[in-house]
């Protein structure tokens, strides 16, 4: 059996979690309320929505014209961090080593499990069986990371749809360009082109492409052709330490929140699982007193156990608030090693290799996985730019 990446693909994961408690909603068309900073474009929809003519991005007046009885879902980012906190731990908890992407959708490998669940097939129905039934999940396996999110995107719910090497080049070639991670504005350009499908940007001089759409068209043009074969990077478990103060009633004086971030701050620090160990990067939510929540994730400069740091670097976020609140809550999502430093007793060089290390680690913190890499030489006698090296992620 060829070597195997897998990838879960919950399509509207946010508006799943928003309405996981309220099945009444499920069962009508709806879709996500637009953000403050969304222009008026509606979030993810349902497939009675989607059935309606109701598509995600379109304007708000133009979906409420289409559909008049469609259902506006407020976000609520603290459910959909909490539900796809759980979703990832039960892949893990089925022995699976898996590496998030975003909300909804995320990778990870069958080796080593496969000789557990008796092959590749029963190793994926596994996994799909461990997301729960109510997600709609479906997974597509490749041996390219690409081919795998695009089989995952066409799968029906509750599907395992595994492309075979071979068999790629054609799997991808019929589908859409918006599978790609490209600005609406290129895929725009290449329609113009008479460019909409994957097998037609592929088939396009690599060279051209790049002149013309700069080194995201590049990387898209390398996306259509299967992608790379990296390997899926397992993350590190989380923090797991969360403190969290209730409102008797909802407030919205700031004043009154800045003490309370104060005291969930303290007590957070105080706790014995954060002994010698510092903060690297923090969230913190709120529940809306109109339903719905609200969730902001910090990653500091340099790590720290300072109380006074963390409260001054997580204050202002309170000022972004749309409602007042009825519960606040505060997660150390990241801490380091439980080491100290002493760098007088340090050569110059491993200080230096330390720091470097620990850089790159706080850079990972705030972009996630993948988005640490060394530059390495493949076709230096290339005369395009983007064929002469290559990115690597970085292990250290």
């Amino acid at each position: 059996m060829f070597p195997v990446i897998a990838c879960l693909s919950i399509p509207s994961f946010e508006l799943k979690a928003a309405i996981r408690k309220r099945p009444a909603v499920a069962v009508r068309p709806a879709a996500l309320a637009p953000e403050p900073d969304e222009d008026g474009r509606v979030g993810p929809v349902n497939a009675a929505a989607e059935a309606a003519g109701v598509q995600p991005g379109m304007r708000l007046g133009e979906a409420l014209a289409t559909c008049p009885a469609l259902v506006l879902v407020e976000p609520d980012p603290a459910a959909a961090e909490l539900a796809w906190e759980e979703i990832v731990q039960s892949l893990e908890d089925a022995g699976f080593s898996v590496e998030p992407a975003t909300a909804g959708v995320a990778y990870f490998e069958t080796r080593g499990v496969e000789r557990l669940y008796g092959g590749l097939d029963a190793a994926l129905r596994r996994a799909l069986a461990a997301v729960g039934s109510g997600w709609d999940g479906r997974i597509g396996a490749a041996a390219r990371r690409f081919t795998a999110l695009a089989a995952a995107s066409v799968a029906r719910p509750a599907q395992v749809l595994v492309v075979r090497d071979e068999e790629a080049s054609a799997f991808l070639s019929p589908l859409p360009l918006t599978l790609l991670p490209l600005e609406r504005q290129r895929y725009e350009e290449l329609e113009a082109l008479g460019v909409r499908k994957l097998g037609q940007l592929a088939g396009l001089p690599g060279g051209a492409v790049a002149e013309r759409l700069g080194p995201d068209g590049r990387r898209a043009w390398s996306l259509a052709r299967g992608g790379t074969t990296a390997a899926v990077r397992g993350r590190r478990p989380p923090a797991e330490l969360a403190e969290t103060l209730e409102f008797p009633e909802a407030i919205g004086n700031e004043l009154t929140l800045r003490r309370a971030l104060g005291a969930l701050v303290d007590t957070a620090l105080a706790r014995p699982e954060r002994r010698d160990r510092f903060v690297r990067k923090v969230a913190l939510s709120a529940r809306l007193v109109g339903g719905g929540s609200w969730r902001r994730a910090l990653t500091l400069r340099e790590p720290s156990a300072e109380a006074d740091r963390i409260r001054v670097a997580l204050a202002p976020k309170l000022a972004d608030l749309p409602a007042p609140v009825v519960e606040l809550r505060l997660e150390l999502v990241e801490l380091t090693e439980p080491a100290g430093r002493q760098l007088e007793l340090l050569a110059a060089g491993a200080e230096d290799r330390t720091r470097l290390r620990e850089g790159l680690r706080q850079v990972r913190a705030s972009t996630g996985s993948g988005s640490v890499c060394t530059v390495v030489e493949v076709a230096p006698w290339s005369r395009i730019p983007e064929t002469r090296a290559l990115f690597v992620p970085r292990d250290d």
